[in-house]
């Protein structure tokens, strides 16, 4: 069986100023790092961590992990 690209989710947490990265596509994933660099790298080795404990069953040699990242930013309306 092939299993696609796990699509996991990073967004920054002002408020604890760390990204934060989830996923729907493997269970368990929950990781935080101060640096997008930091939360990639946390991610990649939690997932290949998590395919094995999940028994996920793949024919493909390497599984892709796409890691989208969003950092919302405010910038102040002169006009209000």
């Amino acid at each position: 069986m092939r299993t696609a690209s796990i699509f996991v989710r990073a967004t920054w947490d002002g408020d604890a100023s760390v990204w934060v990265a989830t996923s729907t596509d493997i269970d368990g994933l929950a990781v935080e790092a101060e640096t997008h660099e930091a939360l990639t790298e946390k991610v990649v080795a939690a997932v290949a961590d998590l395919i094995e404990l999940n028994g996920i069953d793949s024919d493909l040699p390497e599984i892709p992990v796409r890691v989208l990242s969003e950092d919302l930013r405010r910038v102040a309306n002169p006009h209000c």
